[in-house]
């Protein structure tokens, strides 16, 4: 338990490791000149010593397996300041709205967070959304959360942070393991993985399916016979392999395939989201390591729109092809003693198309036909050095983005093809500078100080360029004009350690949006998106790792102060609080693990209230849940598991349009067994 405790804050002791071994040229060859034995970790390079920087966060494998949902979602929502655009998890949310950021810059269903699994960006191609459901948890070793603007490897879309998820390895994983739950509800949850060690590398299959009838979204007085439960039906299989090249060299494969089908709010309001993913990667750790990854992204979205008066089918976004490719080559050659330096280059590429058509609520006849689409490509050229001059370490990076938005068009006919609207966006690209620097002060052997300063660059998706959506009766254009969102900020912190098993840390910042995209609200029913002029997030956060015995917390807790800065015909936004952003959230998860195998944990969790629009005229209410877990050993590898979500049935609403409500998960039993896990 010492090392998850050590992996939530940067803590001074790994300075004594870093004063006591100078960093120096390796020249690749075993001591003694024996042959040296091979070693493949199915990971990337070393974490950069900048990491102790910034304010970092690494959740490990205890936590991950056993949250009360067992979400991957739900696992990051006890990252202080972690949130996504609904509070509404993956089981009971329109896929396109799963949009993740970090300290509170503002809701969007586009992610400010860069989200990677193994290195690969995973956000969706067109829309911009994490997958949750391509996720298994039960299959990660770790998860490294930095906040702040990135210019390294993909920095382009790290505006608000960096969320790293690691596959465990065939040694963590074990020859076999699986799980089945069954809630209360009647909906079910399957996962298995199988791993084998192959020579010196190793391979692993693994999938998960969950499905349920789900819950009704609605409120009981505002249900009508075309209320429909949130049923959910979703499944997801993986394979990876891992084998050495070379004493120092090793090649990492994998594919996944995922499908995910959700009906929300109205009977026939179906989505559904489906993808196929695959990445290439080599990484060399001799003297001049290095990291290369090529991937391919092949995503696909469906929604069907329900009149929330008529009850009749009014739009069928029925087809959403979309393709992201990319890569990225990161070398670290050996330099000076004291210095680890990265340079390297990456590139993304996102092309879509959406294909939909509109009809009367009335009569149910075709109204319209649209199609809208273009491409986004991003190309970074990146340099970061760290350097360790005692009980200091300096770092600083530059990258250099040049951004093209291409081939963009909107075009709707009506039901005999005359064009009704038709938008041809021109071509255009850019280049822009960003940074990011700090110094880390090992004050004490248990107290690091630390400050930094960052900026950072996010290309709107192709969904908020040329797609135009409805959640009735609220109308929301796209707009083909808007421009890059850029990052300023800085924050100081420290951490610190008075015991050996307990860990502090805290952080205060300031960080600004510059051209934030917004919905902003022109008329009663009609919103636009929009550029900005900014958002300003002020905050405090802070997170306690402990433990006594085989008793651990591990807490965390945010408190932000953002405000839009309107001007001009953004004016009387200015000072307002950005939707979907709480003021406070908090997150304590008390876990007991009397002896091998066992694990009981309790997580309670708040989130302030929030306003659902810019105009500050619908409010979610403050929310507080709390989650169990257990896992009790009943044979070799061989566990029964209970799980409880938000016990005592609190009502958590996510969405209020005009009185119009959605409620969260409500209380949640789940019983099943786990093998090997």
């Amino acid at each position: 338990m010492i090392t998850r405790i050590r992996s939530i804050a940067s803590l001074p002791a790994i300075a004594a490791v870093l004063l006591a071994t100078p960093v120096s040229a390796q020249d690749g060859e075993p001591e003694g000149g024996d042959e040296a034995e091979i070693v493949v970790t199915g990971e990337g390079l070393e974490p950069a010593l900048s990491n102790i920087v910034y304010s970092t966060t690494v959740l490990d494998r205890d936590l991950i397996v056993s949250s009360g949902s067992g979400r991957i979602e739900d696992v990051l929502s006890n990252i202080a300041g972690f949130q996504q655009f609904r509070r509404s998890d993956s089981r009971s949310s329109n896929p396109s709205a799963q949009g993740v950021t970090l300290r509170a810059l503002g809701g969007n269903a586009t992610s400010r967070a860069l989200v990677l699994l193994d290195g690969v960006p995973i956000a969706d191609p067109f829309f911009g959304y994490i997958p949750f459901t391509a996720i298994t948890p039960e299959t990660l070793s770790r998860i490294r959360v930095t906040r702040g603007g990135g210019s390294g490897p993909f920095g382009a879309g790290a505006l608000a942070g960096t969320i790293e998820l690691e596959s465990a390895d065939a040694a963590t994983l074990g020859p076999a393991q699986a799980s089945l739950l069954a809630n209360d509800r009647g909906g079910t949850e399957a996962s298995a993985a199988l791993a084998q060690e192959l020579g010196a590398g190793f391979g692993i299959v693994s999938g998960r399916w969950d499905r349920g009838p789900g819950f009704f979204t609605t409120p009981d007085d505002q249900r009508v016979p075309a209320s429909a439960k949130s049923e959910f039906d979703s499944w997801q299989i993986g394979i990876r392999a891992v084998a050495p090249l070379s004493n120092e060299i090793e090649l990492q494969a994998s594919g996944r395939v995922f499908d995910d089908q959700r009906t929300l709010r109205f009977d026939g309001a179906n989505s559904t989201s489906e993808g196929q993913d695959a990445s290439l990667r080599i990484v060399g750790r001799g003297a001049w390591a290095f990291d290369a990854l090529g991937y391919v992204q092949a995503r696909n979205f469906s929604n069907v729109v329900i009149s929330s008066t008529r009850f009749t089918r009014v739009l069928d976004q029925r087809n959403t092809p979309s393709t992201g490719l990319g890569g990225k080559i990161e070398l670290r050659p050996p330099v000076a003693e004291g210095h680890e330096l990265r340079i390297g280059a990456d590139y993304r590429h996102a092309d879509g198309e959406l294909q939909e058509e509109a009809f009367s609520a009335f009569t149910g006849a075709l109204r319209e036909r649209r199609r809208a689409g273009g491409s986004n490509s991003n190309l970074g050229l990146f340099v970061e050095d760290d350097w360790q001059i005692g009980p200091l370490l300096l770092t600083g990076g530059l990258r250099a983005d040049r951004t093209r938005i291409a081939d963009g068009f909107f075009r709707a006919v009506d039901a005999s093809g005359e064009v009704v609207s038709e938008t041809i966006a021109d071509d255009r690209s850019d280049w822009a500078l960003s940074y990011r620097a700090g110094a880390s002060f090992y004050a004490t052997r248990r107290l690091d100080l630390r400050a930094a300063l960052y900026s950072g660059l996010r290309l709107p998706t192709l969904n908020e360029l040329y797609r135009p959506f409805v959640v009735f009766p609220i109308v929301t254009q796209a707009n083909a004009a808007l421009e890059n969102e850029r990052l300023e900020g800085f924050e100081i912190g420290l951490n610190w350690q008075p015991v050996n098993a307990l860990v502090v840390s805290l952080t205060a910042f300031d960080n600004e949006v510059e051209n934030a995209i917004a919905n902003v609200t022109l008329k009663e029913n009609l919103r636009q998106r929009r550029n900005l002029p900014a958002i300003d997030a002020r905050g405090i956060e802070g997170a306690i790792a402990g433990q006594v015995g085989k008793i651990s917390l591990d807490a965390s807790l945010a408190y932000t102060d953002a405000e839009i800065v309107g001007e001009g015909p953004s004016l009387a936004l200015d000072g307002n609080r950005p939707p979907q952003t709480p003021e406070f959230s908090a997150s304590a998860t008390l876990a007991w693990e009397p002896s091998e195998g066992w694990r009981l944990a309790s997580t309670l969790r708040h989130v302030g209230a929030q306003f659902e629009d810019d105009l500050e005229t619908d409010v979610l209410p403050a929310a507080t849940t709390l989650d169990l877990f257990a896992q009790v050993p009943v044979a070799e590898d061989f566990s029964i598991v209970a799980r409880a979500e938000n016990v005592f049935d609190e009502e958590i609403v996510t969405r209020n349009a005009r009185g119009a409500i959605d409620l969260g998960v409500p209380q949640t039993f789940w019983l099943g067994f786990r093998y090997g896990i």
